[in-house]
């Protein structure tokens, strides 16, 4: 299933056969569709549909064209209309200097006074900016400077992200710029320019993954290859979810899924899919068995949501082994079985042992995900006792500096340091791969600490995505 974040359904385009138009997109697989408004009309529109078809979703907003409307009658009228059901964002607002259709200074106004709207309803935004994605940028993060509670209460204050106030739809700015938008609590999204000839926006995209993002069409306009300059609609978010797991190296269905999530999260639209113990990425499946770990790694959103790539790991119970087993079904359907989730697996050394086993005895290929610190937390060597079980392990080294280690883990780093690396040591000894990991982050000197882990340990070493 997969998500269409905006498509302007009410347009006239579609009036000879918008049911055909919504058969053809649930016959694709998507599940839902995002409709925004650009004017008070079309506002009044989009809500119309949302009402008459169980998958649609309405935004209410004045577009930057149109922002010379803005009255003050007008935004009474959207602040009016954002309350009610089928309503989940104000949008499509935002900034266009390309065509400049309303002055700068309307648009200006229309873009404050509308995010105060979506402050006072405590609603997300939907972000239109072109040649002017700096000045958009600057103005939200003014808004959420003077709104820090702005989609923010109730959220665990764990989590490593901010919260969800909106998305810029069809981003065209720099991974740069998409990373102060993520630290402000708002994702990009992209539609079919992704798939044009020497499009800019696929560079970005390459850099940024596909994390933090979402889909569109911008039905009727911006139809993706095969089907440029024709009539776009939402069946075809499924060329741009290909696209982009082209570009970025990626699973199709992990993109989808991923960007799914991320956009019921912003609209609030649910059912949330629900925790799973096994789940797959790519050709690998990975085992879900804890929450609990030792550290507190700044980096990582066990305490927060705990979703990755879309799967849902915020277990409420620890499975036992038989029923880890259960979800697993074949291992030899994967490249290999990943002792992976969002707590530290050594936690349960029983069940890694019992799972792995099995998994063995059926021909499968284990490889274990660890901070290194089973040693500590079993009071013993437990390396010897994965010989034969596991074929390989991944061991976050973090960094080679103990102090900073400990900063980032939030542990005593010179206690737990030392630990990793001598777990590492004993792994290359006895097990057949070892992989040694770092975070991708400016912080962190990988180069020294690619040149520790294949010299002084005798590992691979690999730079996992921060982004």
């Amino acid at each position: 299933m997969v998500i269409d974040s905006h498509a302007h359904l009410y347009d006239p385009q579609y009036d000879v056969d918008r049911n055909d138009v919504l058969r053809r997109a649930a016959e694709a697989g998507v599940e839902a569709i995002i409709v925004p408004g650009t004017t008070v009309e079309t506002s009044a529109m989009a809500l119309d549909l949302a009402r008459r078809h169980p998958g649609l979703y309405a935004c209410v907003g004045i577009h930057p064209h149109d922002a010379s409307t803005a009255s003050p009658a007008a935004l009474e009228t959207i602040e009016r209309l954002s309350r009610e059901d089928r309503v989940v964002a104000i949008g499509e607002i935002g900034l266009d200097y390309h065509y400049n259709l309303s002055p700068r200074d309307a648009q200006r106004d229309a873009f404050r006074a509308q995010i105060e709207i979506a402050v006072r309803r405590n609603l997300p935004i939907v972000v239109h900016t072109r040649e002017s994605v700096d000045e958009a940028i600057a103005m939200v993060e003014e808004g959420v400077r003077n709104n820090p509670q702005w989609k923010s209460g109730g959220k665990d204050l764990h989590t490593r992200y901010p919260a969800l106030r909106g998305v810029f739809h069809c981003f065209p700015g720099s991974a740069d710029q998409v990373w102060r938008l993520l630290e402000l609590g708002f994702l990009v999204s992209y539609p079919g320019i992704v798939t044009f000839k020497n499009s800019s926006v696929a560079e970005t995209v390459k850099a940024i993954g596909f994390d933090h993002i979402l889909l569109e069409t911008d039905s009727p306009y911006l139809a993706p290859v095969p089907h440029r300059g024709k009539r776009n609609e939402p069946s075809h978010v499924i060329l741009v979810a290909q696209k982009i797991a082209e570009i970025v190296g990626a699973d199709v269905g992990d993109v989808m899924r991923t960007t799914r999530t991320n956009t019921k999260k912003l609209f609030g639209i649910g059912p949330f899919d629900p925790p799973q113990i096994a789940y797959q990425l790519r050709d690998s499946l990975y085992l879900n068995i804890t929450l609990r770990c030792n550290a507190d790694c700044f980096f990582c959103d066990r305490k927060g949501e705990a979703v990755v790539k879309g799967h849902n790991l915020k277990i409420d119970r620890e499975p036992t082994a038989n029923e880890v087993i259960e979800a697993i079904v074949d291992p030899t359907r994967y490249s290999e079985v990943v002792f992976c989730g969002y707590g530290e697996p050594t936690i349960r050394l029983d069940v890694i042992k019992e799972v792995a086993a099995w998994i063995k005895k059926k021909g499968g290929t284990v490889r274990l995900n660890t901070d290194g610190h089973g040693n500590v937390i079993q009071h013993r060597n437990i390396v010897p006792e994965l010989v034969g079980l596991v074929d390989a392990v991944s061991i976050s080294l973090n960094s080679i500096d103990p102090d900073q280690y400990g900063q980032m883990m939030r542990l005593d780093g010179q206690k737990f340091h030392k630990a990793m690396v001598d777990f590492a040591r004993e792994c290359v000894r006895l097990l057949p791969e070892v992989t040694m990991t770092v975070v991708g982050m400016n912080e962190v000197d990988t180069k020294a600490a690619e040149d520790f882990v294949k010299k002084e340990i005798g590992a691979h070493f690999r730079v996992r995505p921060y982004f």
